[in-house]
């Protein structure tokens, strides 16, 4: 198994282990889903794929291994980190650049290392793809990224009540 198989089985063990099935069902679409966006966003900037596309993978882990979202990144990153090491196949610079992506994630506007800008961007496009129904918060660095894609596209703003 590669690195990334080795993360995804980690990952779906804590989701199946998700007694809710609508957040098991979200953990998937959102982790799954910001893991390949963080893996097309890695190719066209010329980044480490495999890496880009773990960093997906584990940015929520705290969230959907405890059902706690407040804090989430900065709480997450030593969990990523305690996962990364028990599996026992990354430097210590994998490990970090990954803990430090995750913790980093959340914090949209400030910039960062160029990982941490990477995960950002694949987050909020797939917040925006899956669910177009929330308003959307970080409209600049959304369009930013379709940019870099060649893609123009006004942006609606839509509010609900719920905060998902």
């Amino acid at each position: 198994m590669n690195k990334l198989q080795l993360v995804r089985a980690e990952i779906d063990e804590i989701l199946l282990s998700q007694q809710d099935v609508q957040i098991r069902r979200d953990g998937y679409v959102h982790l799954y889903g910001v893991a390949q966006n963080c893996a097309i966003l890695a190719i066209k900037r010329g980044l480490d794929i495999e890496l880009c596309t773990i960093m997906g993978m584990l940015h929520d882990i705290y969230t959907y291994k405890y059902e706690y979202v407040k804090n989430h990144a900065v709480l997450g990153a030593p969990e990523a980190e305690k996962l990364l090491r028990k599996l026992g196949v990354f430097s210590e610079e994998e490990i970090e650049m990954v803990k430090r992506a995750v913790r980093n994630h959340s914090n949209k506007k400030t910039e960062h290392d160029k990982y941490s800008e990477l995960l950002k961007d694949a987050d909020i496009l797939q917040n925006t793809i899956y669910r177009s129904e929330i308003e959307i918060k970080h409209k600049d660095r959304l369009k930013k990224v379709f940019r870099n894609f060649g893609i123009r596209m006004k942006l609606k703003k839509v509010k609900i009540n719920k905060v998902l």
